[in-house]
């Protein structure tokens, strides 16, 4: 593993009464999705175990967690790798966030509180301070805010939670991409757009505000990696 990376693992405290191999996995996951641990970097579970200071089972169960996500290959023969971004994962992923996010918002528009709109508003002003003050790693983290909680709006934990799964790419292609002149305000925009629709109750406005938003999201990120992406299927 890179040796910035190891440096992360050695400042990490986990909970030892909390399963390892969750918190072992949410560790590895992040270092791939900012960057930390780039596309095609070796992942040495044997490192891993010794920077953390445990077995390598768990190490080896988060790992194996990591590769069904498609994060990190593993070759019997040769080793684990971080995986390439892939324009079809990209693709993949947003069909399905698309599906999940548009119905998400839809029911939201049926159910949105006083209370819910507030938080939302809150959400978008510290996203817009973010932005203004060049926190982008925060600007990402409070993007992915406004829309975790539209799903918890409707008690949708375990959509979120399929949508956190395959926008990992899109992730990590965010964190490469930082920053990018102009996006974030675009994003502010349409998050801004999404929160009228809620607060006017407008099911169909809302829908098309989140479908607007994802488009760009994808054809942003599809642009920003660039030639980082294989070429597009003829």
């Amino acid at each position: 593993m890179a040796e910035a990376a190891l440096l992360q693992l050695q400042l990490v405290n986990l909970d030892r009464k909390s399963p390892l191999r969750d918190q072992i996995y949410q560790i590895v996951r992040t270092l791939i999705i900012i960057g930390q641990l780039r596309p095609g970097q070796s992942v040495n579970e044997v490192e891993i175990a010794e920077q953390l200071g445990v077995s390598r089972t768990p190490v080896r169960e988060a790992v194996k967690r990591l590769s069904d996500e498609g994060l990190i290959n593993v070759y019997a023969q040769t080793g684990t790798f971080v995986a390439a971004i892939s324009r079809a994962a990209l693709e993949e992923a947003y069909i399905i966030r698309n599906a999940l996010e548009v119905e998400s918002v839809r029911r939201a528009a049926t159910q949105i509180s006083a209370f819910h709109l507030e938080q939302l508003e809150d959400i978008v002003g510290q996203h817009q301070t973010a932005i203004g003050r060049k926190r982008y790693t925060d600007a990402i983290r409070l993007d992915d805010q406004f829309h975790r909680y539209i799903a918890e709006i409707n008690n949708l934990s375990m959509l979120w939670r399929a949508v956190d799964i395959s926008k990992a790419q899109m992730d990590r292609g965010r964190y490469m991409a930082l920053p990018k002149p102009g996006s974030g305000e675009t994003t502010i925009a349409q998050h801004q757009a999404i929160l009228a629709a809620l607060a006017a109750k407008d099911e169909q406005q809302a829908m098309e505000a989140m479908r607007v938003h994802l488009d760009t999201s994808l054809r942003n990120t599809l642009s920003l990696l660039g030639d980082l992406l294989d070429p597009p299927a003829a």
